[in-house]
């Protein structure tokens, strides 16, 4: 998949925004970037979006800016001209795609269809938009679609919030989700961006599902963590189980047969999308061992540790079953 797609796929999320006013595009990029979602799909519903495009990318480089509601070829040659680095479709329009393509733009029209699917592969796209998501039959017609066309992929956008965001992005032919629930019109208008950061932040927390997975404590010996999860047995009723490195007490103690990660132990932390979570900790400056990391037999990333402890305890995530 493509640079661009790549970097949208670690975000997960896509605000869709309209703007009236191009002095609420610094603080509505503000906003978005603060609240951990450095993306935005400016629409061309308003006869500033080139302006909004423009002055988001140069005060906000970092962000990936893309410009939606494209219908024809000037409207492309602007937004790309502004810094516009992908352009969205509503619908699948084969002379718009095309000249995109041989432009090298990533495009993603909008399909919905069995049609339009085989002419977004046979224009040689990786990515389409599928809108509108929830009144076209939602991520179950997504998986139906996908079934015969195995290697494409879906940005879906019309309908999705909060509450069901989840159900999309659990299917791994979904790359990102569009929607405009943390950013809603009433917001701008009466400019509380302070507003949308809590929102966009409250989007990326309940996306990432953070969670206490267990917590590992350093033992010196597997006899002294024998005892201490008998102990947590006999008060708790934690059930003993053991493995070549650890015994469990219940599912939430780990004592390590010898000193493992972190002065006193370790904190394991769940999250439902570890790449993403590792994406969204290192935009925020956090630094991960690499070292640490550990795959599945797909080759998907489970597991890995933080750089610094916290409180004398090492920090690792790991992927939450599905």
């Amino acid at each position: 998949m493509k640079g661009i797609l790549k970097k949208i796929e670690k975000i997960g999320i896509v605000p869709v925004i309209k703007l009236e006013k191009l002095e609420d595009a610094v603080p509505l990029a503000k906003a978005l970037c603060e609240g951990g979602i450095p993306c935005a799909e400016v629409t061309f519903r308003t006869d500033i979006c080139v302006d909004v495009i423009k002055v988001m990318k140069e005060t906000y480089p970092e962000m990936i800016i893309g410009a939606g509601t494209v219908l024809t070829k000037d409207q492309v040659d602007a937004a790309i001209k502004a810094g516009a680095e992908f352009i969205v479709s509503p619908g699948f329009n084969p002379e718009i795609v095309e000249y995109c393509n041989g432009k090298k733009i990533i495009i993603t029209p909008g399909c919905t269809t069995p049609s339009d699917i085989e002419q977004a592969l046979k224009l040689g796209l990786e990515a389409v938009k599928f809108f509108p998501a929830e009144n076209a039959g939602g991520i179950k017609m997504i998986k139906a679609l996908s079934a015969p066309y195995e290697k494409l992929k879906f940005m879906p956008t019309g309908g999705i919030n909060i509450d069901n965001i989840k159900s999309y992005l659990d299917f791994d032919k979904v790359i990102a989700c569009g929607g405009t629930w943390m950013v809603p019109s009433e917001l701008i208008e009466k400019k509380n961006f302070e507003q949308i950061k809590i929102l966009t932040r409250i989007t990326v927390e309940n996306m990432l599902g953070f969670s206490l997975a267990h917590i590992g404590l350093n033992m010196a010996s597997s006899e002294e963590a024998e005892s201490v999860v008998d102990t947590f047995e006999s008060i708790f009723g934690f059930k003993k189980a053991e493995n070549p490195n650890s015994i469990f007490a219940g599912s939430y103690i780990e004592a390590m047969r010898s000193p493992y990660l972190g002065k006193n132990g370790h904190i394991a932390i769940f999250t439902d999308y570890i790449e993403r979570a590792v994406a969204y900790l290192e935009r925020n400056k956090i630094k991960l061992n690499q070292e640490s990391a550990k795959y599945n037999s797909a080759g998907k990333l489970g597991a890995i540790y933080l750089e610094n402890e916290i409180g004398g305890f090492a920090i690792h995530l790991v992927q939450k079953a599905k």
